[in-house]
């Protein structure tokens, strides 16, 4: 069944009867979606039919269902006509802006709150995120890496998983276990196309967690997967906790980070039928036969294409539905750090000169004196 696609442009103009190819995609790594339009911007060859400006609004829609509403960034025309406009939703601005901001005793929620409304951000409904960050202080960072940086540190701890999205304009926050797996993927049905691959290159069957404030006398905890490790060899994993964190707390972030680690990586790409509630962050059941592809993923990453009434998409799945990861180090242990590396460097070099031969001459001539 044909689909049909609408464009609004400026919330005046419906430049439909332009549109040769729109793709619509989205990735979890960021916090917007795209939308690239091509199209033949010209009814007589000689001028353009639309003015199209940079910061402007455009409207995507299915079928009637709003999907898209963001801001020009990219506009290209050639002399034939030919032009690709680019937009992206507005949670694009997370990453446009920078700043250096200090956050103490906060959820990751409270974070993002607090960044919304002091850049003016519209929000929609914030996940409560639960666990309280002692302290951190994030410089020269954009707004974007802030948030992740907050729902990284949640997730060692918790192992609660969220993603941000823009829904109308507004800033939402969503925690992963929330979302509602509607629609199946599967061969003879609507997949085109699939692979799929599998790797123990990320995984580590042991976690080392050192933390405190006491360069002497550390906080240490270590959590093992046994069968892991007899399975596919020890490999550990080495963290740096928070200063603030106390000996639970340490233990209990040993074992969430083991959690996480202790796994298998699977990846899948599949090519089907559009269907336009499938985009990142979404959770769905695939079945293919040849790849012994079963079970439930999120998605991680889609790119939807609308062309001649014909919608398809190409989506990456993923068992573990990650976020990208940004570790906070406090700056007491960047300056221990520091301090430690220092103090091995001028080590070293005190060695080195006593090993000189010339210098092992000199001693032994001031020794019998």
């Amino acid at each position: 069944m044909a689909v049909t696609i609408s464009l609004l442009y400026d919330g005046k103009y419906y430049v439909d009867p332009l549109i040769e190819r729109v793709e619509w995609s989205g990735d979890v790594a960021q916090p917007y979606r795209t939308l690239t339009v091509t199209m033949s911007n010209t009814y007589n060859g000689d001028e353009p039919a639309i003015a199209f400006e940079l910061g402007k609004e455009l409207r995507f829609s299915v079928d009637s269902v709003g999907l898209f509403r963001g801001v020009i960034f990219s506009y290209d025309i050639a002399q034939d006509g030919n032009a690709t406009i680019i937009a992206y939703d507005e949670n694009v601005y997370l990453t446009k802006n920078e700043d250096t901001r200090k956050f103490v005793g906060m959820t990751a929620s409270s974070i993002v709150k607090e960044i919304a409304k002091a850049f003016e951000i519209p929000l929609g409904n914030i996940a409560n995120s639960g666990y309280v960050i002692p302290k951190m202080i994030l410089r020269n960072m954009t707004l974007w890496d802030m948030i992740v940086t907050a729902l990284t540190e949640t997730r060692k701890q918790t192992g609660r998983k969220f993603y941000v999205y823009s829904r109308e304009g507004k800033l939402y926050m969503r925690e992963k276990k929330d979302e509602i797996v509607r629609w199946m993927i599967e061969d003879g049905v609507n997949i085109l196309t699939a692979s799929r691959s599998r790797s123990i290159d990320d995984m580590r069957t042991s976690v080392k967690v050192i933390g405190g404030d006491d360069e002497n006398n550390p906080i240490t905890a270590l959590a093992k997967d046994t069968a892991l490790a007899n399975k596919y060899g020890l490999m550990q994993h080495l963290e740096q906790a928070d200063l603030q964190l106390n000996k639970s707390q340490i233990d209990q972030l040993a074992k969430q980070r083991l959690k996480e680690l202790g796994k298998i990586t699977e990846d899948v790409s599949i090519e089907a039928l559009g269907i336009t509630d499938v985009v990142a962050g979404a959770a769905v059941y695939a079945f293919e036969s040849m790849t012994d592809l079963v079970g439930g993923f999120y998605v991680n990453a889609d790119r939807h294409s609308f062309q001649n009434g014909v919608h398809r998409m190409e989506i990456t799945l993923s068992k573990t539905d990650d976020l990208p990861k940004i570790e906070y180090e406090d700056d007491t242990v960047k300056a221990a750090a520091k301090k430690a590396k220092k103090k091995a460097k001028k080590k070293a070099s005190g060695a080195a000169s006593s090993n000189n031969p010339v210098n092992q001459l000199i001693q032994q001539i001031e020794g019998g004196k």
